[in-house]
């Protein structure tokens, strides 16, 4: 059939669920993501990196993660905020994010 010698280009590499990824890995993956280099991360950011791990619903669940994780309540999460969008990783999301 022809089928079988149609090529599909390969999708964008994404972190895996299934593994273990360390705090600093964590923070590193989510840098790539603040598009406007801030060294901040913004709802429409948040749906992006949340997209790029193939979540459903992106647009309520980074909203639910600023939420949840945005302590001084400016729409952001800075360095001092990310451990609190690190447990909502890990609870909301299934994510396993490990200290070491």
């Amino acid at each position: 059939m022809a089928i079988r010698n149609m090529t599909v280009a390969a999708a964008p590499a994404t972190r895996s669920l299934d593994a273990d990824m360390t705090v600093d890995e964590f923070k590193e993956w989510l840098r790539r993501f603040d598009v406007d280099r801030d060294g901040r991360i913004n709802r429409e950011e948040l749906r992006c990196a949340l997209r790029a791990i193939r979540a459903r619903f992106t647009g309520w669940r980074s909203k639910k993660g600023i939420s949840y994780a945005d302590a001084d309540g400016d729409g952001y999460i800075d360095d001092s905020e990310v451990d609190g969008l690190i447990e909502y990783a890990q609870k909301s999301l299934g994510l396993k994010i490990v200290a070491y």
